[in-house]
């Protein structure tokens, strides 16, 4: 495995480290564009979302570890919401295989504007609502964590880009709940998104193994740096990075 490929795959995992709650919907673009852009082997949609999914899975295990005596996971949202974006990610990981490259690229570019645009939706007055109080709408929570585990499944993420605003603009759950349990349920995706994958044929082993590695190594070190940094200059430049990529794939397909 060539030297520069390692490096650029650590700079990828560092990037993602550093935004936080960028996953797999930074990470997607980048494995399609950097490598080619340094000279080193080209992936395709199919092979960088094999890749993704099998990162996303073991990335995730660590935060959810973390918050596991906190309080904060809520399990009825983590029911509802887990068991359909399981059944979701599965589908979409699975059904990708019958998807053309483009096609991938269009889920992919719907998923990053949405995640762009909800980015700078309001959330004042969430956190005000007491957490052993809570109260929210079961069956909208389930459906929209189906329809997010399809389409996530799809490019091989864990959904958090699109759970964690949901959550927050649309079944106004408190923040750090929305943390928690959002980690737990995006595990419960990734497990269906990496079986579908690995199912389908899509996961280059060689290169998911080094994505993983590169997680847990560089991952931490660009959390540590995003944590010196001001919120506010992560969010635009997450927010940057997703607009940035999505435009780059709207211009590619059309």
């Amino acid at each position: 495995m060539d030297v520069n490929f390692i490096i650029v795959i650590f700079l990828i995992s560092f990037i993602g480290g550093m935004v936080g709650i960028g996953g797999s919907i930074i990470k997607y673009p980048m494995l399609l564009y950097l490598p080619p852009l340094f000279g080193l082997v080209a992936f395709s949609a199919h092979e960088v979302s094999g890749i993704s999914a099998v990162q996303v899975f073991f990335a995730i295990i660590g935060g959810v570890w973390a918050y596991r005596k906190s309080g904060y996971l809520n399990k009825t949202l983590i029911l509802y919401m887990g068991i359909s974006i399981l059944i979701g990610s599965f589908l979409g990981g699975f059904g990708s295989k019958m998807m053309s490259e483009g096609t991938i690229n269009v889920v992919y570019g719907v998923l990053a504007a949405l995640a762009a645009a909800m980015m700078f939706a309001p959330k004042k007055g969430i956190d005000d609502i007491p957490i052993d109080h809570l109260t929210f709408n079961k069956w909208l929570a389930a459906t929209l964590a189906l329809v997010i585990g399809i389409g996530s499944g799809i490019v091989g993420a864990a959904g958090a880009f699109l759970l964690v605003p949901v959550m927050l603009v649309v079944l106004k759950i408190p923040t750090r709940m929305t943390i928690a349990s959002s980690l737990a349920i995006t595990l419960i995706s990734s497990i269906g998104s990496t079986l579908g994958k690995i199912t389908a044929g899509q996961v280059a082993i060689i290169p998911a193994i080094i994505m993983v590695i590169a997680s847990l190594i560089a991952s931490p070190l660009g959390a540590k740096m995003g944590q010196k940094m001001n919120t506010k200059i992560l969010q635009v430049i997450l927010a940057l990075l997703i607009l940035a990529t999505a435009i780059k794939i709207w211009v590619d397909i059309l």
